[in-house]
C-alpha cells in the first residue's frame, strides 16, 4: 500500500508515471532492454531526450534564444557553475531568504566578490524582504535568488528589481508549478528531484548569450555550459533513466492541460491546508501570508514534545515524512504537483484529529 508522501525531496512522483515506467522496464518500446541499459548514443535514447526537450520547451514556452541543458552534480554543483561561467567582474549580488540562497552565496564567495544586498535571516527566514530598490552595484554581473525555499516555505511572488542585471533563479522546489515567463531571466535552473523528476537531475534554462568560452580561468570542462550546450548535454553519459522519468512527468503535465492547470490545482490543494492553519488554536504556520509558498508549508505547535508526537503519531497513520528541517525543526508538509488533494485532505484530517486529542 502507498503512504502519503509528504517528503521535500525526493519527492511524490505522478503514479501513472510510475506504471508506465514499471511497464517498460525490462523491454522499452520493443528494444529488449531497460532504459537503464541502453548507450545513450543509441537512436531509441536520443528519440527520448529529444522529446523531452521539445516537451519542456512546450510546457513553459521557452523562447528559442534559451538552451535546455539536462545536467547531473544537483543544485549544489550548479551553486559554483553560476559565477564560474557567468562572474565577468568578478562580483555578482546575492538576495538571502534560506539556507539553499546562502550556501550559493557562500560558494560564490570562492569565486568572487558575492555582495549579501537583501536578508531575510533577522526573522529566521519567514519571509521575503522589500527588492523593489535593491543597492545593486553598477558592475554586478547578475542578480542571484532562490525563488522557493523549501525549507522555510516562502516564495518570491514577486520578482526582484535587478536594475538591468540578469536575473539568476534556483527553481528547485517550484519547478512546474506554475507558468513562467522565461525571458525575465538570464538562468533559470532547478535540482528535479521535487517536482519533476527522480534525484540526479539538473534542468538549466539559460539564455544562449551567456554560454560562451569565457569563463573563469580553471573551470573544469564538464562544467562549463558551453560543452554541455555544444554536445546538446550528450558530452558524457548523462542521468539517462532520471532524464526519461523527467519526460514522462512532461507528458503527464501536458495531459494535465499544461501550468495553469497545474497551479489552479497547486492553489487548492495549498489552500485547504493553511486554512487549516489560519484557524487552529493548536497548530500555526510560520511564513508570512503574503509570501507562503504552495509547494513547502511548515507548522509548529510551539511545543517541542508535541511536535514530535505529531511526527510519530502521524508517521504511524501513513503520513510520511512530515518532521521538519533538522535546522529549523517542526514539521513540514511538501505538496508538490503529483501530491493528490486527498492526501492533503487526509492530513488536514489527521491534525483535526491530534488537535481535539492534544488541547
Amino acid at each position: 500500500m502507498r503512504v502519503y508522501n509528504f517528503s521535500a525531496g525526493p519527492a511524490v512522483l505522478p503514479e501513472e508515471v510510475l506504471k508506465e515506467a514499471a511497464d517498460e522496464m525490462l523491454d522499452y518500446k520493443g528494444t529488449g532492454m531497460s532504459v537503464m541499459e541502453m548507450s545513450h548514443r543509441s537512436k531509441a535514447y536520443d528519440t527520448i531526450i529529444k522529446e523531452a526537450e521539445q516537451d519542456l520547451r512546450d510546457i513553459m514556452n521557452i523562447p528559442d534564444n534559451y538552451k535546455v541543458l539536462f545536467l547531473q552534480g544537483g543544485a549544489s554543483q550548479f551553486f559554483a557553475e553560476v559565477p564560474m561561467n557567468m562572474m565577468k567582474n568578478k562580483k555578482a549580488a546575492y538576495i538571502i531568504t534560506g539556507q539553499w540562497a546562502k550556501k550559493a552565496w557562500q560558494e560564490a564567495k570562492m569565486y568572487g566578490e558575492a555582495i549579501d544586498v537583501a536578508s531575510s535571516a533577522d526573522k529566521t527566514f519567514s519571509y521575503i524582504p522589500d527588492c523593489s530598490d535593491l543597492d545593486i552595484p553598477e558592475d554586478a554581473d547578475y542578480v542571484y535568488i532562490c525563488e522557493n525555499n523549501t525549507i522555510y516555505g516562502t516564495k518570491f511572488w514577486e520578482l526582484p528589481n535587478t536594475k538591468g542585471k540578469d536575473l539568476v533563479a534556483d527553481v528547485s522546489s517550484c519547478f512546474l508549478s506554475e507558468p513562467v515567463d522565461v525571458s525575465k531571466y538570464a538562468v533559470i535552473y532547478g535540482g528535479v528531484q521535487k517536482n519533476v523528476g527522480p534525484a540526479g537531475v539538473v534542468i538549466a534554462i539559460i539564455r544562449e548569450d551567456l554560454i560562451t568560452d569565457d569563463v573563469l580561468p580553471g573551470t573544469p570542462t564538464m562544467l562549463k555550459w558551453k560543452t554541455q550546450a555544444d554536445n546538446d548535454s550528450l558530452y558524457n553519459t548523462p542521468p539517462c533513466y532520471g532524464i526519461y522519468i523527467c519526460g514522462k512527468v512532461f507528458k503527464w503535465i501536458k495531459k494535465m492541460v499544461g501550468l495553469e492547470a497545474m497551479k489552479a490545482l497547486n492553489e487548492k490543494k495549498a489552500a485547504i491546508l493553511y486554512d487549516f492553519l489560519d484557524n487552529s488554536k493548536l497548530f500555526k504556520a510560520t511564513v508570512d501570508k503574503k509570501d507562503r509558498s504552495l509547494m513547502n508549508v511548515p507548522f509548529v505547535t510551539g511545543n517541542e514534545e508535541l511536535d514530535a508526537k505529531f511526527v510519530k503519531e502521524s508517521k504511524a497513520a501513513g503520513l510520511e515524512n512530515l518532521k521538519g528541517h533538522r535546522s529549523v525543526g517542526g514539521m513540514r508538509a511538501s505538496i508538490y504537483n503529483a501530491m493528490p488533494i486527498e492526501c492533503v485532505e487526509a492530513l488536514v484530517a489527521f491534525m483535526n484529529k491530534f488537535e481535539e486529542e492534544n488541547s
